[in-house]
Parts: structure tokens; C-alpha cells; sequence
């Protein structure tokens, strides 16, 4: 017993360097910005129903990821740590249902394998280490997913009941997007009809789904329509034209470069799926294919919708790479690209990097040290691949190339401290005596575009004591201070308005005080 459990220790041990990073954090604004915010209104206001933006209902979406980062705010503090630790908690689980999954559809020989090569695909690492329920989202998709298979089980009705249990919850994150991943299973589904004749199923279904329906009892008596139909709107905007608009073939070419250095390993391994006739053919082809050709019919696509194939695009990637090592005809090509093409074309990068792009990057000794000893690393594991190696010590070198350098990416603070220079700019106005801890207010009439937004939401989240949001700021009474565009004709015309603060880092934003 003490040998199986060392073992699970060990083997989660292993991703420590890929999860956790406990240096400074600082937030993009969109969208983990936007529910960082609407969190710390939830534990100011003390308002767990609706979703706030400035003061106004904010109803195109549930309150499930912002609750979920407030409560943990409640629980372990008012820190990043916490806001984050949603996602984290998420990300170990899909890891370890991954692991899981290869058990179940590929065998238990290197099933480590798969959960190692998720951890270090970079749109899985980016999304990892953001709070959005985006990941939240996807480990449901995934568990979802190893319920189906496991209802060949003895345990059969246990996931029939969880099965049920994780569209409700994944709807609660994500609302009505929860069916793409449903009929992208119909396939697979077909053979399982006795899933819906069990009444486990609709007993998990209504249990997953309370927690939507608490939320809609207790929202509707606010609303002028039931919160359903703002959520349908938001649904039927995705099929429309907007800012995310973009061709069919999208996906064709974002899927390859978000899932690097896994991509073409994963190609591979799809088209092997293919002559599976069993389970995984079901679920490792037909699955992601029809997944990707239902997004790819939204006009609204963005990179991180393929986010709830990523294990099933890792295991592929798994049987692409043990195809690969297998086949005879295509060993050699694999190895020679793998150990020479591929290491000469990372230290080309880092020259590149070095003598062309350091420069205006803006980059700090930190994280330019991680980052050019993240790729060197990458480029030295590869590099030590030969053909005469067995299958196990070439799957770990391929392996721990892309560990090291995902490993050292985390560190460097760019995946995590992502407004690093507008956190350190906060930080001296804080500390600044003018300031004194008093509250700052938000002039709303500021938000002319997507660019003063995106910069106040950072700036709203650092300023320590935040006041409401004001219509204008001739609100304001003397002495109180503001955050505000202020254009310069206006500082012509008034007077009464002192500029306390102000530098390109927070442009257009400046911090103006009541005269």
C-alpha cells in the first residue's frame, strides 16, 4: 500500500513545476481581468447573484467562475493565490482523468505519458495559469468524457450517475455552449442509448444542475425576463459578426500552432484513430472531428475553444509518436528531424531572439534567462535522441525537452505575471503620500474603447482601496480622486481637476484629484 501511494505521489510530484508558481502575479484584462473584478464586487457587495460590472447587471453569462474565485477569496484570502487556485485545482484533475483516459483507450504501459504531454501543449500551460473557467470547462468536458468510457465498467451506474452530473455543472460554467462536446459524443453515444433509460443518469442530470437552478430562482426576481434569455442572446451572438469573426478554416491552422510541439505527432494519430473500429476510434477520432467542425460553423471563433479536446489531442499525439517509433520506414526520418532539424531551428529562434527581437521586447533579466535557458534545454533533450535508443528512453527524451522548457516559461513569470509593467507602476503610486490609502474612484464616461477598458480593469484590480464607478467625474467632491481619461481640453476648460498621476504605462488613464 505504502509502495502504490509513494508512486501516485511521485508521479503528481512531477508536475509541480508546471502548475505552481508562487513569484509576484499581475492579470490580463480580458477575461480573467473582467471576472477578477466582478469577484471582488461579489465579496464587497456581498452580492452572490448577480454579476456586476461598475454598478450596472452584467448578464450575458452565469456567475460560476466569478463565484468560484470569490469563494476561494473568502476561504483562503483576498490574494491571487486564491483567485487562481479554481483553475489549479482543475488543471491537476484533468491530469489526472487524462492519465486515466490512456489507461482506459491505449493501455497502462507509459500512461504517464499523455498528462505530460498536455501539461506542455501551450495552449493547455497558457489557459492553466489563467482564471477563466475556460480550463474549468474543459476538465468537465474531459471527466465527462472518462464517465462514458467507464460505463463498460462494473461500476456502471456510478458513471451513468456522473456522467449526468457533468453537463449540468459544465453548463454552469459555459451555458448552452455545453452541447457542441454532447453532439460531437452522439457517435459514441448511439451505442450507449441505455445511458438515457437510466434513471441515474436523470438523477445526476438534475443534481448537476442545481446549481443553475438556485442561481436562475434567485436572479429572475431582479429581472425584467427570465436570465435564460439574456443567456440565449450572448449564445446567438457567437453566430453572428463581432471582433472574434473568422474564416471556416480557422481552426485548420490554429489548432496545429496552439497545440506546438505536439501538433503533427497528433495529426498522426487522429488518422490512426480512424482504423480503430473499437471505443477509442469513437472517442480519440470522431469526437474532436465533429467538436472542431461545430465550432468551426460559429462566425465567433477564438483560440481557446479546442481547449476541451486537449487531452483527447494528447493522447493522439501519444499513439502518433509510438507509431512513429514503431514503424521501421519511418523511424529514422522521425529521429533525425526530431534530434537535428528541430534543435537547429529552436537555436535559431534564440539568436533571432537575442540580436533582432530582445531589444524591444522590454523583457527583464528574469524572464529573458528563463526564457532563452527554457528553449537551450528543449534543445538539448531533443538533441540527444538517437536511433538506437529504446522506445521508453526516446518517448522520455521527446517528453522532457518540452518539460524543461514549459517548466522554465513558468518561472520566468510571463505566463503569470502578465501586466508586470503596470503592477510595478501601481505599486509606486500606492505608495505614494498624496494617496494615503484613500479610495479611488472610476470615471465610467472614460470607457470610450476596448483599449481604456482593457488598461482600467488592470488598473481598477491594483488599486488597493477601489471606489464606485461615476458617471462623470464633476461628481466628485473636493479632494476625492479619480481615475479618468481627462482629455487635454478639458484640462483647459477646468481647472478644478489636479492631475496626480500620470505615465505612458497607464495611458490614457490618469489619476486626477478635486481641487
Amino acid at each position: 500500500m505504502w509502495k502504490i501511494n509513494f508512486k501516485l505521489f511521485l508521479k503528481l510530484l512531477i508536475f509541480f513545476p508546471l502548475i505552481f508558481y508562487f513569484g509576484k502575479r499581475s492579470y490580463l484584462a480580458y477575461d480573467e481581468g473582467f471576472y477578477a473584478l466582478q469577484a471582488r464586487w461579489i465579496l464587497e457587495k456581498g452580492n452572490w447573484t448577480i454579476p456586476l460590472w461598475w454598478g450596472d447587471f452584467n448578464l450575458d453569462r452565469t456567475i460560476g467562475i466569478q463565484f468560484l474565485i470569490a469563494k476561494s477569496q473568502e476561504i483562503f484570502g483576498e490574494n491571487l493565490f486564491a483567485a487562481y487556485l479554481p483553475t489549479t485545482i482543475s488543471s491537476i484533475v484533468m491530469l489526472i482523468i487524462t492519465y486515466k483516459l490512456h489507461e482506459e483507450l491505449i493501455g497502462k504501459k507509459f500512461a504517464i505519458a499523455s498528462p505530460l504531454i498536455l501539461s506542455t501543449t501551450f495552449l493547455w500551460f497558457d489557459y492553466s495559469h489563467l482564471a477563466t473557467q475556460d480550463l474549468i470547462y474543459s476538465c468537465l468536458v474531459t471527466f465527462g468524457i472518462f464517465s462514458i468510457v467507464k460505463t463498460n465498467s462494473k461500476k456502471k451506474l456510478v458513471y451513468i450517475f456522473l456522467f449526468g452530473i457533468w453537463i449540468g455543472l459544465a453548463f454552469m460554467m459555459k451555458t448552452f455552449l455545453v452541447a457542441i462536446p454532447i453532439i460531437s459524443l452522439v457517435p459514441y453515444l448511439i451505442k450507449k442509448k441505455f445511458i438515457f433509460t437510466s434513471k441515474y443518469f436523470w438523477l445526476g442530470l438534475i443534481i448537476g444542475f442545481t446549481p443553475f437552478i438556485l442561481w436562475t430562482t434567485s436572479i429572475n426576481t431582479f429581472l425584467d425576463k427570465n436570465i435564460i434569455f439574456h443567456l440565449l442572446d450572448k449564445f446567438n451572438n457567437l453566430s453572428i459578426e463581432n471582433t472574434f469573426t473568422n474564416p471556416f478554416y480557422y481552426y485548420l491552422w490554429n489548432i496545429p500552432v496552439t497545440f506546438l510541439p505536439w501538433s503533427i505527432f497528433s495529426i498522426i494519430g487522429l488518422v490512426h484513430g480512424l482504423k480503430s473500429k473499437n471505443s477509442q476510434g469513437f472517442i480519440l477520432f470522431y469526437f474532436p472531428l465533429i467538436l472542431i467542425i461545430l465550432i468551426s460553423s460559429f462566425s465567433t471563433k477564438t483560440p481557446y475553444y479546442p481547449l476541451q479536446i486537449s487531452s483527447i489531442i494528447s493522447l493522439n499525439a501519444f499513439i502518433g509518436i509510438n507509431y512513429l517509433i514503431e514503424e521501421k520506414r519511418f523511424k529514422f526520418i522521425f529521429i533525425f528531424i526530431s534530434s537535428r532539424i528541430i534543435p537547429l531551428f529552436v537555436v535559431s529562434v534564440i539568436f533571432i531572439y537575442i540580436f533582432v527581437f530582445k531589444a524591444n521586447m522590454n523583457f527583464n533579466i528574469k524572464e529573458n534567462t528563463f526564457l532563452i535557458g527554457g528553449l537551450v534545454l528543449f534543445a538539448l533533450a531533443w538533441n540527444f535522441i538517437k536511433n538506437t535508443q529504446s522506445s521508453s528512453t526516446l518517448i522520455s527524451l521527446l517528453i522532457v525537452g518540452p518539460y524543461l522548457m514549459t517548466s522554465c516559461f513558468l518561472q520566468s513569470g510571463l505566463f503569470t505575471d502578465r501586466s508586470r509593467e503596470l503592477r510595478e507602476t501601481m505599486e509606486n503610486i500606492s505608495s505614494l503620500k498624496t494617496i494615503n490609502n484613500r479610495i479611488i474612484k472610476v470615471d465610467k464616461s472614460s470607457f470610450i474603447n476596448t483599449v481604456s477598458q482593457s488598461k482600467i480593469i488592470r488598473i481598477a484590480l491594483l488599486t488597493p482601496n477601489l471606489g464606485a464607478g461615476i458617471e462623470s467625474i464633476k461628481s466628485l467632491k473636493t479632494s476625492e480622486l479619480a481615475w479618468s481619461i481627462l482629455p487635454k481640453e478639458d484640462q483647459k476648460k477646468d481647472d478644478s481637476f489636479k492631475i496626480i498621476y500620470e505615465n505612458e504605462v497607464i495611458f490614457p488613464w490618469k489619476l486626477i484629484k478635486k481641487i
